[in-house]
């Protein structure tokens, strides 16, 4: 946030390194209260990608809209053209002034600490990934717990006793799946093996079809994706072969019903709807929140959420019914789920 620079090279970089849309008319920044006009509160949300890539960001881009519908905020979502491009554009956020900026993920935490540290009388907020400065929320989710339920659904449906996990990467931040998965797997049936392979990369889908289909070959009837890109991969393998799958973060059971029977759902809307809401309420603080089960922060379709694909009969309802107590149990507090990361 090099404040002298940034006015002078705005608009070099929107043209290469970002593409802006606005959930609200630019020239609308005024609102009526008590009979007197204030100033809009805006809102600016810097995504590292272009919306269309990964439905992730498309929905933060959706929960940035709802929010600025509701509460009379000036939202405008500022798209990365490549991860290069991310700093300069949440420094062309503060150069326009933004009362809040908010990014998301891994790639933008380097970008964040960097212009944050250089602004401390700004507010930022960033999900789904912790940034440790006293300007900045950092929202997290309890992913773990959402893995949990997955887990305990494969170790209840699983016919082989065999299940497979495909993970991107083998670093801290994925053992909320990969350990999550396990533990719900063994709490339901502690007689299944598991099989866990890593891709090396979070956008290797080739990768991730070899491991799945080494896995399938050992007998694995369900074989967990948690490899990003790398899931449509295990998507092909499991239509090839016949085996039995699940999506990430949105519902992906569409895709092919009859292989894909599960989803792992993660609320990165209702993050960026509750941030915008803290910030317009006055109640936003820097420091780490979390979403899980209890916050509707993450979630598993048919289990937490409904699906417009029919439920597989691999699944069936019987464990649906089963793993919703499970869930239950969870969110009441009666069941531990171990978060690998404070281990």
């Amino acid at each position: 946030m090099k404040k002298l620079l940034l006015a002078l090279t705005t608009f070099a970089v929107l043209a290469a390194g970002c593409s802006t849309n606005s959930s609200a008319p630019e020239d609308k920044g005024q609102a009526q209260t008590g009979g007197q006009e204030t100033a809009k509160k805006r809102i600016a949300l810097v995504l590292p990608e272009k919306i269309g890539v990964n439905p992730f960001f498309q929905q933060m881009d959706d929960g940035a809209k709802k929010a600025a519908q509701e509460f009379g905020v000036d939202v405008k979502t500022i798209e990365s053209t490549d991860h290069g491009a991310i700093e300069e554009n949440i420094r062309v956020a503060v150069a326009e002034q933004y009362d809040l900026i908010i990014t998301s993920s891994f790639e933008a935490e380097d970008a964040l600490k960097k212009v944050a540290t250089e602004n401390p009388d700004r507010t930022f907020a960033i999900i789904d990934t912790q940034v440790d400065l006293p300007n900045v929320r950092s929202v997290m989710f309890r992913e773990q717990e959402a893995a949990y339920l997955v887990g305990a659904a494969a170790g209840l449906a699983t016919k082989s006793n065999k299940v497979g996990i495909v993970a991107a990467m083998d670093i801290p931040i994925l053992k909320k799946w990969t350990v999550g998965f396990q533990e719900g797997l063994k709490a339901t049936n502690p007689n299944a093996e598991v099989q866990i392979n890593y891709v090396g990369s979070f956008s290797d889908p080739a990768k991730a079809k070899e491991l799945a289909l080494l896995q399938a070959s050992k007998g694995a009837d369900f074989i967990y994706g948690a490899a990003a890109v790398g899931d449509l991969g295990v998507f092909e393998a499991a239509k090839e072969k016949g085996f039995y799958t699940s999506g990430q973060d949105v519902d992906r059971t569409s895709i092919d019903p009859e292989h894909i029977v599960l989803s792992q759902l993660k609320g990165t809307d209702s993050a960026v709807y509750e941030t915008v809401k803290a910030f317009v309420d006055g109640s936003l603080k820097p420091g780490v929140v979390a979403y899980g089960l209890k916050e509707n922060g993450v979630g598993v379709t048919y289990v937490t959420h409904d699906s417009p694909t029919p439920l597989n009969p691999f699944i069936g309802e019987e464990v649906v019914s089963k793993v919703k107590a499970i869930k239950d149990e969870i969110v009441a507090g009666t069941r531990t789920v171990t978060d690998p990361l404070k281990q």
